[in-house]
């Protein structure tokens, strides 16, 4: 069996996935939502808040104070408090490198914002307007936080809401701090919620070719991290955990992530909603028990909205970090860019990590891929008797798979033999083609001359080209399939894969090149050793 062959196959198959999955995403017709809503029980008063939210794209715009740290720069809305934009000051965009990367912005069509409240009648939901001091909010020099106020009253009930928002030096971390005043003659029953409404589209400078997961998650202790497609949501059939107390809430897009971070042993309940017009909003809603008159509470909910850095998501709450999903291979991803991150540390270059990395993992793998190689070789040695074979027994293939398999008894060639070596391999690889796409730490982070931004492709195309040099060579040093068809497919196939990595990230094309020319050198160092009947590096003739 050609070894290469069967790479070459499942890495295709498995890229095809990807773009399948994309089209999918983008293009398949969305679910028809239901026709029909049944009347809420009072129990089901906490679907309330998705239940007001506009069904229109756009929101009301109040007054608003502009918020600047030295990481963020925001802005919050009187209208309902909602925090209606975030830049992350240390990243750009991935199309304008001249621009800094918004995260919540507030977009007609493409609305994505932060938004709290308060279930129940006469109490501030998130289409309330608060009384707030407009203008610029700057995080001093020696200041270690910064809030901004905002106030809701009602002369009527006597209730008193203030909703804080505490901003931190150096984090993405945002305290949304709510303080709740009853100074009426009737107990209120708190239950605040806290979501996102976001539009269904990928995030700005997504590639069609790089497929990764954008939309609402959560996550609890039972269940662990869940994924809640849009379409699932339309079509009423998200299925998460919707009780519980603990988790979070939170929206997963490519290198970022979102979410409402409440504490452990309040009891909450998770829902999602379709609002129409290709807006969905997701959220929590708390417990928070009875306030008698004359009494008040304040409880503190975090807002997370950052990027996917590994480091910093474990730190910030338990599960956090599974925000950055690598799938079923995440067991090997994470030792992966454990190790990666090391590196980096080390030499200070992330293309530099990847070569080094690629190395390691080639040497760690050595055995395998020799076994693999090995076969290979000695297949590439048969070829011509192969194909005197072929043109002996002509069309009796019967005949022909007898004689062949005499000839690999009495050469002692197992044609299966590498087969299995390089399928171990394949899951590290893929585990690497993950993290390399997942890793934020990347973003804008230059290799050497032309490669400015390792999660951007090539400007020049240099490494795609490279890549597909490479892999001809591969496969001039395969045995050559004795259908000539099959031989004009797998030279076709390094041309494919040349065109498909000119819009892959810079990183992925360079560990791609890496394991290619490593690939090539232990290849033909193995193919010289069978062809003069030497030892390989096994030991073995």
């Amino acid at each position: 069996m050609d070894n290469q062959r069967l790479i070459l196959f499942i890495v295709f198959s498995f890229s095809l996935l990807l773009l399948w999955e994309t089209w999918q995403d983008k293009h398949a017709p969305a679910p028809v939502a239901p026709s029909s809503v049944s009347a809420p029980t009072p129990t089901q008063a906490l679907n309330a808040p998705a239940a007001a939210a506009p069904a229109q794209a756009g929101f009301a715009k109040g007054q608003r104070a502009q918020v600047e740290t030295d990481v963020l720069r925001a802005t919050i809305d009187a209208n309902g408090g909602d925090l209606r934009q975030l830049q992350l000051l240390p990243y750009r965009e991935t199309e304008d490198k001249n621009q800094v990367f918004t995260l919540f912005e507030d977009d007609r069509t493409r609305p994505y914002l932060a938004q709290s409240g308060l279930v129940g009648k006469d109490l501030p939901t998130h289409r309330s307007v608060f009384q707030l001091n407009p203008g610029i909010y700057r995080l001093a020099g020696g200041a270690a936080q910064l809030e901004v106020p905002l106030v809701w009253n009602d002369p009527a009930t006597g209730v008193r809401v203030e909703k804080t928002y505490v901003f931190k030096r150096g984090s993405y971390q945002i305290a949304v701090r709510t303080r709740i005043s009853n100074n009426g003659s009737q107990p209120i029953e708190l239950t605040p919620y806290y979501q996102f409404t976001r539009h269904a589209e990928a995030p700005r400078g997504s590639s069609f070719f790089l497929h990764t997961y954008t939309g609402p998650a959560f996550y609890t202790d039972a269940m662990k991290f869940q994924k809640v497609a849009f379409n699932d949501i339309q079509a009423g059939k998200a299925e998460f955990e919707k009780t519980a107390n603990n988790g979070w809430v939170g929206m997963v897009q490519h290198h970022f992530v979102s979410a409402w971070l409440p504490e452990d042993g309040v009891k909450r309940e998770y829902y999602t909603r379709a609002l129409g017009d290709g807006l969905y909003s997701n959220g929590v809603i708390l417990a928070e028990g009875m306030l008698a008159p004359g009494q008040q509470k304040t409880f503190t909910v975090p807002l997370y909205a950052g990027p996917q850095t590994q480091s910093v998501l474990e730190k910030t709450a338990p599960g956090l970090e599974h925000a950055r999903d690598y799938g079923w291979l995440t067991p090997l991803a994470y030792p992966i860019f454990w190790s990666l991150e090391k590196i980096e540390r080390l030499v200070g270059n992330w293309g530099w990590a990847i070569i080094i990395l690629t190395i390691l993992l080639k040497l760690a793998l050595y055995p395998l891929s020799a076994a693999g190689y090995k076969s290979m070789a000695k297949m590439k040695k048969l070829t011509p008797r192969l194909q005197q074979l072929k043109e002996t027994f002509g069309d009796d293939r019967a005949k022909l798979h007898q004689a062949m398999a005499e000839m690999y008894k009495t050469e002692k060639i197992n044609p299966l033999g590498g087969c299995l070596p390089i399928l171990i391999q394949i899951p590290v690889f893929i585990a690497l083609y993950w993290v390399l796409l997942a890793a934020v730490e990347m973003r804008g982070a230059p290799w050497l001359g032309w490669i400015t931004d390792l999660t951007a492709p090539d400007p020049w195309f240099i490494l795609p080209i490279i890549m597909g040099i490479t892999s001809v060579l591969q496969v001039k040093l395969n045995p050559q399939p004795m259908d000539p068809m099959q031989a004009k497919i797998m030279m076709i196939m390094p041309v494919a894969f040349t065109v498909m990595f000119v819009f892959f990230p810079a990183g992925l094309v360079l560990y791609w090149v890496a394991n290619n020319i490593l690939s090539i050198a232990q290849q033909w160092a193995i193919n010289k050793q069978v062809e003069g009947g030497g030892k390989t590096a096994s030991g073995k003739a």
